[in-house]
């Protein structure tokens, strides 16, 4: 993505700011014909090259949408029309050969575009194993490696969209007539960075809509966008650097150094991509478009599957609805449950195909995050963990009868920081982005016992000051306050709910706090949020 239109970027500033005041002068009928050439606008803008993938998905998608409705079109007429003459066995003859027509325009659709994004994504990672194989059998034949660069949210638009055709083929909804329509549900650009992904019986309800002027939206979603570049700027461009200090150079920065790591990329990692939707959902509030929650404190879960339900939400329902239940009764499946609860017994062989189809998931998930095998590793990981949890299921009963602790303050917090240190470990693989480096890197925070330099004025070399320590505490101090606040109802609405005086000041000191120690110049990055890349 082409740095003139990052959401940090003047240039981004100035393309919003346009589109609000002219938004809303513009006769009401014309607002969704607006966004549509803004998105291809922003796209345009971001790299000119990619405007053919995300047009590609657009026009394929519309086509097999299209043919998929006009086949339900045609059944529901031919039913109709010889209601008295078919018996009950002709109709399901009769629907089994229209889905299966559907299906042959649904498959080609996800071909298609699952195609283009796994050639781009994917097909140097696999050349590269490839080679890495013949090397590994002697032969001195080697693959050419593609010329690819990655479209700016393909991985997001793509599977919004095939969500959306999947919806379609299963008759959640009409396939949408209008195909610009379709494509301003496709590219709606604040959401192509990082997400969320959106289905679009939840967009639709807004994105085609008239919108009047509401004072509430623009200063709930100016509200949103700052609080998102309070987190990107002051606290994860500033923990940017010392994170990059710190797996640049795994053999120096061992043991206690490993670890502050691991913390220190859990805070930025939460802090860049919640900051990020905060802005993306911000823009939509704006223009009065409703989008998804992504987050919902996703740190203070108690367990894994919680945390999992509560951090980048719609790529986990993305997941469960289009890949897992499938998998999960798909006809081959449940013939294997069928023979492992034969051969292994109910309580095991029932279990069995949950715990494959799990990672299957995870591995997906893994693999969707980026062409590496840090990322699939991770994938598995978390699978993995969600397992061995659900295995100890059993005995979590047996302690929690034993021990009447389930409701202790202190145990709660207890489940809150496990959880926090294994996502924060899982997350290494992200971190290193290499398998054996992050496993030594763990395994040297066991072996290597040098925490004392953590109080010698070693994290003072790690490129950043006493002062950036200060605000990064003040950073996480306030961002754990809101999130406190935010268990009892909306922030905002309990802003707008005291007085002007106070509201005003809190605004304007935000916004001083960004420009005044938000993370720029020398030493600094403004850099790309980091679910740009996936």
């Amino acid at each position: 993505m082409g740095d003139n239109m990052l959401f940090t970027s003047y240039s981004f500033i100035i393309f919003i700011t346009v589109l609000f005041v002219v938004y809303y002068l513009i006769p009401r009928k014309y607002q969704w014909m607006l966004l549509l050439a803004a998105n291809y606008l922003f796209y345009f803008l971001s790299g000119p090259k990619f405007l053919i993938y995300i047009m590609a998905t657009t026009v394929s998608t519309y086509f097999a949408g299209n043919k998929i409705g006009s086949l339900y079109n045609e059944q529901e007429r031919y039913l109709s029309e010889n209601k008295g003459s078919l018996s009950r066995e002709e109709k399901k003859e009769y629907k089994a050969k229209m889905k299966s027509r559907q299906w042959k325009w649904l498959l080609a659709c996800l071909l298609f575009n699952f195609g283009i994004l796994g050639v781009i994504k994917y097909a140097n990672f696999a050349i590269a194993n490839v080679n890495y194989l013949l090397q590994a059998f002697g032969s001195d034949m080697q693959l050419s490696f593609l010329k690819l660069a990655l479209p700016m949210g393909i991985s997001f638009y793509t599977f919004q969209t095939m969500g959306y055709i999947i919806d379609v083929y299963r008759g959640k909804y009409p396939n949408e007539k209008n195909i610009f329509k379709l494509a301003l549900f496709v590219s709606f650009f604040p959401q192509l960075v990082q997400g969320p992904i959106s289905r679009y019986d939840d967009l639709s309800q807004t994105l085609y809509k008239e919108h009047p002027f509401s004072y509430k939206n623009l200063s709930f979603g100016l509200q949103r966008i700052m609080w998102g570049y309070f987190k990107k700027l002051v606290i994860a461009d500033r923990i940017l650097v010392a994170v990059k200090t710190l797996i640049q150079d795994p053999e120096t920065y061992q043991g206690a150094f490993a670890l502050v790591g691991m913390l220190f990329y859990a805070f930025q990692l939460y802090a860049d991509f919640t900051g990020g939707i905060d802005i993306t959902i911000g823009i939509a509030e704006v223009l009065d478009i409703r989008l998804k929650e992504n987050f919902d404190r996703p740190y203070f879960s108690k367990n894994i599957v919680e945390y999992w339900r509560r951090w980048h939400i719609s790529m986990g329902t993305w997941f469960r609805d289009y890949l897992f239940y499938p998998i999960s009764v798909w006809k081959p499946m449940l013939n294997f449950s069928k023979f492992c609860r034969n051969t292994l017994g109910d309580a095991i062989g029932k279990r069995v195909p949950v715990y494959i189809s799990t990672l299957v998931v995870w591995f997906a998930t893994g693999l969707w995050h980026g062409a590496a095998w840090n990322f699939i590793v991770w994938g598995l990981a978390n699978g993995i963990v969600i397992i061995i949890s659900q295995e100890l299921h059993p005995f979590y009963e047996w302690f929690h009868k034993k021990f009447d602790v389930k409701n202790k303050f202190g145990f709660r917090l207890f489940q809150v920081v496990r959880t926090v240190l294994l996502m924060s470990c899982l997350r290494m693989f992200d971190c290193y982005r290499d398998v054996p480096t992050t496993f030594r890197a763990f395994w040297s925070m066991f072996t290597v016992f040098n925490y004392n330099e953590l109080f010698n004025g070693s994290l003072l070399k790690l490129g950043l000051s006493a002062a950036d320590y200060a605000v990064l505490l003040m950073g996480l101090v306030v961002l754990i306050t809101v999130s406190l606040i935010q268990r009892t109802g909306s922030v905002r609405e309990k802003l707008a709910a005291k007085p002007q005086l106070v509201r005003y000041a809190l605004y304007y000191c935000l916004i001083i706090v960004i420009i005044v120690m938000g993370a720029y110049g020398i030493g600094y990055d403004s850099s790309q949020f980091i679910y740009n890349q996936f």
